[in-house]
């Protein structure tokens, strides 16, 4: 810090999720998030939290993706359960699965919590106090996020009298300067003095920051019919990804995608937007449709390109917005970029610019149909209240690939969800109406382990295969309480040993009557410990076996 102070209860332990974990300094996954690991932590949480969040441990940093690594650094966090944990951005890269294990997960620590997130849903589902950073300054507030919307435009509202009123004070004393009787010289110059201290207020406040303005350039109205899809079906390496989908999408619908990553979201979109042939069905698109595509990676921004030159597409300095033509410099005002960044390099911005790059570049273009692969990222809330508003008055159709529950809410009219093993199937309304119709959320896509081949065990009175015996897998922390519970007993026995030794002392109650009545108490707490102890140790025995 360049000032102040910062006081750290000694003994406490903290961890903390950076945004862009780096892993290539680790042969394996489970190495990175064991290093984490200090004396006394248990040693298999790390492989068990690798375990729920779809990895195996064994996985090679250099060759993950984002959402992998992510995990990988959230297991590294969590495993030693630490007084306080500082999450930056945690749900980022994370699919719907994930994100809901995360809430629990983080309802269930003891641990303090400090967030920095923009999943609306994510926040006020574990905030209790929300701290708000806004023009180099902060306030905080003791209710959870889903209080600040009210509580933020309180504040601008009442910035807004003070201004006025401010602006009328300044207005009186100029008056008076001009008009005013003359009085002692002294009392002149503290009243100039005074006068000077309000314009400079006035001139240095700073108003709430601007709003990106978000409008897309409409084309001629698409046919009534946009998509038609029948018994779509695809297949990858033998795992069907796809089977038997059908669908009609009519103008104007906004259809949200959702399912866990691996599912094949994307590949569904664009067999549905006819970039990719299924391998079986038929897919038959509408009249007059002219598509705009935001795809997930980004992967269409050239990193060397400028800014000015991403949104002119690199011919001059004007932009073609509809049937309209806007100087780049006023184009980039309404997407919140400062003019210094008209020449930055596309690769420097953060990963929010060039969110908002994406965006302002595709709504330059006409469409009546907008293909949507994870907008939400890295959004600002602000710029994603202005897509959401942007989506609800299109004239188009949309169709929107998300892990934004509070997102899927607001804006879509239906959802496709993966129901597991290649199916898909429609929900009508948003992602709270589906979870009401269907029961229950979003479910991990189970990673597929391949076991080595087993002999089949011939029956000794018919010769037929044996039916295999369901087997219960015990998890990292019941294989290490199955290790550790003898130890534990043995020790409780040793204890519960020499308190008795010191409880056949004949004269202990005639001399020491409290130490006496505090020997019996510590020995049945123990007897109970170890009593539970053992109980547990057989039933993790049994299931074991």
């Amino acid at each position: 810090m360049d000032k102040g102070e910062r006081f750290f209860q000694p003994g406490r332990t903290v961890r903390y999720l950076p945004q862009d974990p780096d892993l290539s300094a680790y042969a394996s996954t489970l190495d990175y998030v064991n290093e984490g690991l200090t004396d006394g932590d248990d040693p298999y949480r790390g492989a068990y939290l690798l375990e729920v969040l779809g990895l195996s441990g064994k996985e090679d940093p250099k060759s993950l993706s984002g959402g992998e690594a992510r995990r990988a650094a959230l297991a590294r966090t969590l495993a030693p359960e630490p007084d306080i944990l500082l999450l930056d951005e945690p749900t980022n890269h994370l699919d719907l699965p994930a994100i809901e294990w995360l809430e629990t997960e983080l309802k269930s620590l003891k641990s303090a919590l400090v967030l920095i997130s923009h999943d609306r849903r994510f926040l006020e589902n574990l905030s209790r106090a929300t701290v708000w950073i806004d023009r180099g300054m902060t306030r905080r507030m003791d209710k959870g996020f889903a209080h600040f919307e009210t509580w933020r435009d309180e504040v601008f509202e009442q910035e807004e009298i003070d201004q006025h009123k401010l602006a009328q004070k300044i207005k009186r004393e100029e008056h008076w300067m001009t008009y005013g009787v003359t009085a002692r010289r002294k009392r002149n110059m503290r009243r100039v003095r005074e006068l000077a201290e309000l314009r400079k207020q006035k001139r240095e406040h700073r108003g709430p920051q601007g709003t990106a303005k978000l409008n897309a350039s409409d084309a001629d109205v698409s046919g009534k019919l946009v998509i038609e899809a029948k018994a779509l079906s695809k297949s990858y390496g033998g795992r069907s990804i796809v089977k038997d989908f059908s669908t009609r999408i009519q103008r104007g619908d906004r259809i949200g995608f959702v399912g866990p990553n691996g599912a094949g979201k994307t590949t569904l979109l664009k067999m549905l937007t006819g970039e990719l042939e299924p391998d079986a069905g038929s897919n038959r698109l509408g009249t007059n449709l002219e598509m705009v595509t935001l795809d997930q990676k980004r992967e269409k921004l050239d990193l060397t390109d400028t800014l000015s030159a991403v949104l002119t597409g690199g011919r001059g300095d004007m932009v073609s917005v509809g049937d309209e033509s806007k100087h780049v410099m006023s184009y980039m005002k309404d997407f919140l970029f400062s003019p210094e960044q008209a020449r930055t390099p596309v690769g420097v911005l953060s990963g929010g610019e060039r969110a908002r790059a994406m965006l302002a570049r595709a709504l330059a273009n006409k469409s009546n149909m907008m293909v949507l692969d994870e907008p939400t990222n890295d959004l600002d809330l602000e710029t994603l209240d202005l897509l959401q508003e942007l989506l609800a008055d299109y004239n188009g159709t949309a169709m929107i690939v998300s892990h934004d529950r509070d997102f899927l809410d607001r804006v879509a009219t239906s959802v496709i969800v993966s129901e597991g093993n290649g199916v898909w199937r429609e929900y009508a309304g948003g992602y709270t109406d589906m979870l009401a119709q269907r029961g229950e959320g979003v479910t991990a896509r189970k990673a597929e382990k391949s076991a080595p081949a087993k002999k089949e065990k011939q029956s000794p009175s018919n010769g037929s295969a044996e039916r295999p015996k369901a087997k219960s897998k015990l998890t990292f922390t019941q294989q290490h309480l199955l290790k550790t519970l003898p130890d534990t007993i043995d020790r409780l026995e040793a204890k519960l040993e020499k308190l008795q030794g010191e409880m056949n002392d004949p004269q202990l109650y005639a001399n020491n009557p409290d130490k006496f009545a505090s020997l019996s108490q510590q020995i049945t707490d123990l007897a109970a410990e170890k009593d539970a102890a053992e109980e547990q140790w057989l039933e993790l025995e049994m299931l074991n076996e």
